[in-house]
């Protein structure tokens, strides 16, 4: 029997392995350059909906800003709602992304961890504004129409989650669960009272400065949390 000689075909693994190459190079390139697409889609509706708002925006303004057709505009998004949802989210991450920080770099202590934690949820919005006027949507419970009631609970979701470590700081120093929760609904609505105070300069009318008035509003609320259960040491929150 003779044996195959080096130039014969190769085997069929070998040339399943060349076909599938270039196929996942090309779907490489294809999922890169819809990415960039979609983020100037984004970059786009983002400055549209500063502009005019949420009802305001209409696709094809978005279009028009990117440098799209209406239909290419739905190829990435079913609707405004959809782009909104996209925006708010990526927001929602960066603020997340700031907390865990914030609670990475603390000593572990609960007071601390509760201080750090408070103060990057605020100093988040009051250093990106536009975050806050995008954020108003979810902020005052208006679910906008075409927004699905899942994708909907997963923004809510996401803003919970930046409030749940001075929440857990809270119950570590003695509060109890329930209460911690009331309060930490207190301090999410004064925070947010403030920085619109802030943001449109109606603080000054008081001569205040929103920054003292949420130091001092925190201060008075670890307080209250660590004299919850008096007699009792801090515990240490969960990781």
């Amino acid at each position: 029997m003779t044996k195959p000689s080096q130039t014969d075909s190769p085997s069929k693994p070998g040339r399943a392995r060349a076909t599938r190459a270039p196929s996942m190079a090309r779907d490489a390139r294809q999922r890169a350059l819809t990415d960039v697409r979609r983020s100037l889609v984004l970059d786009a509706a983002r400055a549209v909906f500063f502009e005019h708002g949420l009802e305001g925006t209409s696709i094809r303004e978005i279009a028009q800003r990117a440098g799209y057709t209406p239909g290419a505009i739905y190829s990435y998004f079913a609707s405004k709602e959809e782009v909104y949802a996209a925006l708010l989210g990526e927001s929602l991450e960066r603020l997340n992304g700031k907390v865990q920080a914030a609670r990475a770099q603390s000593n572990g202590e609960a007071a601390a961890l509760g201080r750090a934690t408070a103060a990057a949820f605020f100093d988040f919005y009051r250093e990106n504004p536009r975050e806050l006027d995008l954020g108003f949507y979810l902020f005052q419970g208006m679910q906008p129409r075409g927004l699905s009631p899942e994708l909907n609970e997963s923004l809510n979701k996401r803003l919970r989650d930046a409030l749940l470590p001075t929440q857990e700081a809270l119950q570590a120093l003695g509060m109890p669960a329930g209460e911690a929760l009331a309060e930490i609904t207190a301090l999410f609505t004064h925070t947010v009272g403030l920085l619109v105070l802030s943001h449109t300069g109606s603080v000054r009318m008081f001569k205040q400065a929103s920054q003292g008035l949420f130091e001092t509003y925190l201060e008075r609320l670890l307080e209250r949390a660590g004299s919850a259960s008096p007699g009792t040491s801090a515990r240490q929150p969960k990781p």
